[in-house]
């Protein structure tokens, strides 16, 4: 159903919040629940579809409020609007190159910054690209409340000012995309870190990576997941935010990675720790930590002999790639421990 579900039913199903006079609104966490599938941490004792008496609701995330989202909150009521939705999700689910040559496509004077009227034009052609931006349409959902247009929204302002005169350089923009996937990246990790230790155990980090797993192959690998628990070198590893940020890099430049791999794999008829370790740090520049390295193979070695299962592990992570460009119909899943 998610696969031709429309953007305004995703907004609907996630939004937590709504204004007097009924228009639906999203909190940071809303939004990163619409768009990364998570599982509940596992430091939450969560009891199969439930929770227990005086326990926050796992979905809820306990972290500080995002700064970065703040910035775009016209309002300043902490809350994200439809037309901020579908401009995340475009802008989440195009890569940055494309939208570097969309822009410099629109910038006719070649002064590395187009206007207001440019810029709708590059938000239209990406959303064009994308399945939630595509769907986007005027007739919406019966009793679901839109004020404005979506080439209007806080983020415009932020962008070219309250009379819309001032100009986007195409630097400013670029960082804005690495911010917002940053900012992604740490609301996922604040999910995990149940506990606020600023660090998540072997296992919570496993989940995030195998959440986004097609339902043919999730069971199994969350047999594995919970396998972890009885390895006494993995039981207790917990995983720091800049660990987590790494492997999040490297799955952004997971077309070079997996070439590599491959390529390497045919050549020599096996991938171990150290192939997988060195091809991320040379051909990706990102830096992997044994602990890392280890829970992938605990994961994705499926014969235990010490090579890497690739075509799943890629598979895996290529549909984390999809997921972002087409948000989950549901964010928080429940699996039997």
């Amino acid at each position: 159903m998610r696969l031709y579900s429309p953007p305004e039913k995703v907004f609907e199903y996630f939004a937590s919040s709504s204004t007097a006079d009924g228009e639906l609104l999203m909190t940071p966490g809303d939004l990163m629940r619409a768009i990364v599938p998570v599982f509940p941490p596992s430091e939450s004792n969560l009891v199969r579809d439930g929770y227990l008496k005086g326990e926050r609701n796992p979905g809820d995330l306990r972290c500080s409020p995002s700064e970065f989202f703040m910035l775009f909150d016209v309002n300043n009521d902490g809350h994200i609007s439809f037309k901020e939705y579908i401009f995340f999700v475009t802008l989440l689910s195009i890569p940055e190159s494309s939208f570097c040559v969309a822009f410099k496509m629109f910038d006719l004077d070649d002064s590395g910054q187009i206007d207001k009227e440019e810029f709708k034009k590059v938000m239209g052609l990406m959303r064009a690209c994308n399945r939630q931006g595509a769907y986007h349409r005027e007739g919406l959902r019966p009793g679901l409340k839109v004020h404005g247009s979506v080439e209007d929204g806080g983020l415009v302002e932020y962008f070219f000012g309250k009379d819309g005169k001032d100009s986007l350089q195409l630097d400013k923009f670029v960082k804005f995309l690495r911010d917002l996937q940053d900012e992604m990246v740490k609301l996922e990790f604040s999910h995990y870190d149940y506990k606020l230790r600023g660090t998540i155990l072997a296992k919570d980090f496993a989940l995030s990576m195998v959440a986004s797993a097609d339902m043919s192959h999730l069971s199994n690998l969350l047999d594995r997941v919970e396998e972890l628990s009885n390895k006494p070198h993995l039981r207790d590893v917990r995983i720091t935010f800049e660990e987590f940020k790494n492997f999040a890099e490297l799955r952004k430049k997971l077309q070079p990675f997996s070439l590599a791999l491959f390529s390497y794999g045919k050549a020599n008829g096996m991938l171990t720790r150290e192939d997988f370790q060195r091809a991320a740090s040379h051909v990706c520049g990102v830096s992997l930590t044994d602990n890392v390295v280890e829970i992938v193979f605990q994961l994705f070695d499926f014969n235990q002999d010490g090579n890497l299962s690739l075509d799943e592990f890629v598979r895996v992570l290529q549909q984390r790639g999809r997921d972002i460009a087409q948000p989950v119909e549901t964010g928080i899943m429940i699996h039997d421990s």
